[in-house]
């Protein structure tokens, strides 16, 4: 009995580490963050626990054709939109590197347009830079009748 409890305590543990994302919407959210070199389309180290989750994810979620793949800037230094679709294409091109189909993501760049807090703030300005995963289509059909693009613009094809 007790070996039987102790088992089913592991195994609940092992599906609770497991998921380290949960579905807001179409969008993945995570703990684990994508971070850049300030700047600059670099990925930093620690943003390879984020991409794992979503190559995790998209693995596990097969019926998922087209993963949006959003990154935002905050409204300091010039060319915020060439900056966001390069980074938007970086996390793409290094998920392809881990494994995931070229096919399956669509890199989009919003630049500094849509803040979700205030620029004239340090903190602000860090919310304000994010990447974001969203769910665009499901065997090939989109989502909700929104385009592929959220709105934002194609950064270029991630397959070449």
């Amino acid at each position: 009995m007790k070996r039987n409890l102790l088992f089913l305590f592991l195994l609940f543990g092992l599906a609770v580490h497991a998921q380290d994302y949960k579905l807001e919407g179409n969008e993945v959210k995570m703990e684990k963050q994508v971070l850049f070199e300030t700047g600059s389309d670099k990925l930093k180290p620690e943003s390879m626990a984020a991409l794992e989750v979503i190559k995790q994810y998209l693995g596990s979620k097969t019926y998922i054709s087209l993963l949006r793949v959003e990154c935002h800037t905050d409204n300091s230094g010039e060319a915020a939109q060439l900056l966001s679709e390069k980074r938007a294409l970086a996390v793409c091109k290094k998920l392809v590197e881990m494994g995931v189909d070229c096919k399956r993501l669509l890199a989009v760049g919003f630049g500094n347009t849509k803040p979700v807090a205030d620029n004239s703030t340090p903190d602000g300005r860090a919310q304000n830079r994010r990447v974001g995963f969203f769910n665009a289509a499901l065997r090939d059909r989109l989502i909700g009748g929104m385009p592929a693009d959220g709105g934002g613009k194609v950064a270029g094809d991630v397959c070449n």
